[in-house]
């Protein structure tokens, strides 16, 4: 092999991401494969000099105490010979093979390479992948089939199937859609990269994009609870004095928040101050819902929220939703009452709801 084919190759690998040290291996393995073919017998490596193009080719025998095999074994005095240290079970290398390679073996070699190299650009292509799991990517998309997209990312495609979209997703081909890395699995197809828009930290990595103070820690998310879809709470901190973490969050005239939703498709956010007080944080957990009253079991872990008659039906949420988002937020179980103590007068299509309230049992893990 000449030094010129080696840059060349060397080359190349830059080209499609592969390292130097990479590319080296791949030839010296795909030359051996392809010498190996030709010698049916021993074990055959090759050592490729990078600066002068030298290939020396080696071949391996083991050492054993009566020789069947002579093309791929040594008695014990042969390999002694060659090496002092040499024991029965031992693999003593020579390099006795010429490194000129014919045509057929030399064309057999450059198959082989060639594959190992797509084989080295998909693998390293992956690991990067792997890598940004968790992170939000953007692509391109290339394919829709019943709502399942294929997004080009420039380096590889992804996944984006229907049951990880919100309902208000509609995308069309050649939209850039943003997407939160979910993995990369092995399938029998080969490795593929499966992202999702449902995920609760899907618009928690949104908020550290649009919110700098997310990033530099000045403001801190302390909780999140999201219905795809519909509505997500978030819960922040500010850990610098004098700083308010809902402010920074929502943006001057909400422009942060209102970037969000629109990645969202609408989805509504709710941005809360934490609080350490839990029966305060309960009670703005259930916001825009108005709250007279909070009592806390911390033995239970539950809660009894008492709400004006007229929030009942704003504290609970449409099926139940708000005061479940509430729940998972604080991981409290949340029973809400209405302030009147004689339901039977109220003509709200609540008063059901309201005299055996609304319980909410598990947070989100």
């Amino acid at each position: 092999m000449s030094k010129e084919l080696i840059s060349a190759l060397i080359q190349l690998g830059a080209e499609r991401g592969i390292d130097r040290d990479a590319v080296l291996r791949a030839a010296e393995e795909s030359y051996a494969a392809a010498l190996n073919r030709k010698h049916t017998s021993g074990d055959i490596h090759v050592q490729l000099n990078s600066d002068s193009g030298e290939m020396r080719v080696f071949r391996g025998r083991r050492v054993v105490e009566e020789v069947v095999n002579a093309g791929a074994e040594w008695d014990l005095a042969e390999a002694q010979a060659i090496d002092p240290s040499a024991v029965v079970g031992s693999l003593v290398e020579t390099e006795q093979l010429s490194p000129e390679v014919g045509r057929i073996v030399a064309a057999q070699a450059r198959q082989v390479l060639q594959a190992r190299l797509v084989q080295i650009q998909r693998d390293t292509i992956m690991n990067s992948f792997m890598e940004r799991a968790g992170e939000v990517v953007t692509g391109q998309v290339v394919r829709v089939d019943r709502r399942n997209l294929v997004l080009d990312l420039q380096k590889a495609e992804a996944y984006l199937p229907a049951t990880e979209q919100s309902p208000l997703d509609t995308f069309r081909i050649g939209e850039n859609v943003k997407a939160l890395l979910l993995e990369v699995r092995q399938t029998v197809r080969g490795p593929e990269i499966q992202l999702t828009r449902t995920h609760k930290n899907f618009v928690k990595k949104l908020f550290e994009i649009e919110v700098p103070e997310l990033l530099d820690g000045t403001v801190e998310i302390t909780g999140i609870a999201r219905e795809p879809g519909n509505r997500t709470k978030l819960m922040v901190a500010s850990r610098q004095p004098g700083l308010d973490p809902v402010g920074a969050v929502i943006g001057q005239r909400g422009a942060r928040v209102q970037a969000i939703v629109e990645d969202l498709g609408g989805e509504k956010i709710d941005i809360i101050a934490h609080t350490d007080d839990p029966a305060e944080m309960i009670g703005r957990a259930l916001a825009p819902a108005p709250v007279l009253l909070v009592t806390v079991d911390e033995a239970t872990t539950s809660a009894v929220v008492v709400v004006p008659e007229r929030a009942l039906s704003l504290a609970i949420g449409a099926g139940g939703q708000n005061a479940r988002l509430a729940a998972r937020l604080t991981g409290y179980r949340i029973d809400i009452k209405s302030d009147n103590p004689n339901p039977g007068t109220q003509s709200d299509d609540a008063t059901s709801e309201t005299t055996e309230g609304v319980a909410v049992t598990e947070p989100e893990a």
